[in-house]
């Protein structure tokens, strides 16, 4: 089944991020490996703002394993992009997260993805339970209709 561009309504936090001159290619629109980043940004920075993310000396990190992008229109420098954050799947030590980037005050993604984080301990890089701040901050963020707990 073909992709289709979702709108705003399917996401409950939205980010603004503002391109840049050099996130333009050639071509003259975002490159579509800087959609990847934008991914990146609006997870770590929620995680950061809700206070469960420490970069640098926290005991539990996210690894990314999986990750996918779809792309409906084009972005480029200069806009905002707006990114939407939701989460799909939140497992025991995983969790899929699923973002759409709008351009400014556009009602449908331009773009959607996801990528999915496993939780680690930071020294041995094995999987761990999702510590319970965590898991208490994604709350807000989980689809009416995902999987929660359970294995990964």
């Amino acid at each position: 089944m073909k992709p289709q561009a979702e709108s705003r309504s399917a996401y409950p936090y939205f980010q603004p991020i503002t391109t840049r001159w050099m996130d333009n290619d050639v071509y003259g629109h975002v490159n579509n490996v800087v959609y990847y980043s934008y991914f990146d940004t609006v997870v770590n920075t929620y995680l950061i703002r809700q206070g469960v993310l420490d970069v640098t000396s926290g005991d539990t990190i996210g690894l990314v394993i999986e990750t996918q992008c779809n792309y409906f229109s084009s972005l480029s420098f200069p806009e905002t992009v707006v990114a939407g954050l939701r989460v799909a799947r939140l497992g025991t030590s995983s969790v899929r997260y699923e973002v759409g980037l709008f351009s400014g005050d556009n009602e449908t993604a331009a773009a959607q993805g996801h990528f999915i984080h496993v939780y680690v301990d930071r020294a041995t890089r094995r999987p761990v339970p999702l510590p319970e701040p965590l898991r208490e901050a994604l709350l807000p963020l989980v689809m009416a209709d995902a999987v929660t707990g359970g294995q990964g």
